[in-house]
């Protein structure tokens, strides 16, 4: 088995180059970033007891899955945290590199898929942000996640629901009206209702605890956290 989609890791290659370009192909995810680090950063802190410090992730290990150019990456490092990142796309991981060396940042790339990745350590925390849309086979690639997570240690992922509502904005809105992202970046197909997502999790020792919606305010640039899945969502799951 393999959850890498060719596909996907070819189109991604293509515009590596532009990943820290903050008004190029990955401006939306600019945009979103400073929503997910400080969600993410809050419900570490929260599941683990941390008190508060200008490093408050120094004791988590933690791996960030279909890390790209290291865009949670650096942040989750600069804010203490012992960060492995891995990518299917050997370029991202070379842009990734270069970017973390240029801004003295220690972060551990790797050219990998949760399946191939060799560790002797079980990670805190796993990053699966805007992944799952991307790979050949969900169920599997969450299997493989799940193996890499501690007991009691926490997975986020984030993506996007299989809706009309999604179609029209993610795809018809974003890619074809707006030109936010590159035709093709998306496939409806692969899109994950949360019920079926949670289903996934369940059943590979992985429980809900925690499930918001991620809503964009088109008049001031700018997303929130929301009651409103219908788009944009995020989960917070534990180890059994």
């Amino acid at each position: 088995m393999n959850s890498i989609n060719k596909k996907e890791i070819e189109k991604f290659s293509k515009i590596a180059e532009e990943w820290w370009n903050p008004n190029g192909k990955f401006k939306p995810l600019h945009n979103f970033n400073p929503i997910r680090i400080g969600y993410i950063k809050e419900n570490i802190i929260k599941n683990f007891k941390i008190k508060p410090s200008d490093k408050p992730l120094k004791k988590i290990n933690l791996l960030d899955i279909g890390c790209g150019g290291g865009l949670l990456s650096e942040p989750m490092c600069r804010l203490g945290a012992n960060v492995v990142g891995i990518d299917a796309s050997a370029k991202n991981i070379k842009v990734a590199k270069f970017h973390a060396k240029k801004n003295k940042l220690k972060i551990n790339y790797k050219v990998a898929s949760p399946e191939k990745l060799k560790t002797k350590i079980k990670f805190d925390v796993i990053l699966n942000m805007e992944i799952v849309e991307h790979v050949e086979n969900i169920d599997f690639f969450i299997k493989e996640s799940s193996k890499l997570l501690k007991k009691n240690g926490i997975m986020f992922v984030a993506t996007l629901n299989k809706t009309l509502k999604s179609y029209a904005f993610a795809i018809v809105g974003a890619e074809y009206i707006l030109k936010w992202l590159p035709i093709g970046t998306h496939n409806w197909e692969k899109f994950v209702k949360p019920n079926d997502l949670i289903k996934i999790s369940e059943r590979n020792n992985l429980s809900l605890k925690k499930l918001d919606g991620l809503k964009f305010n088109i008049l001031n640039n700018s997303w929130k956290i929301s009651n409103d899945t219908s788009v944009n969502y995020i989960v917070k799951l534990k180890k059994n």
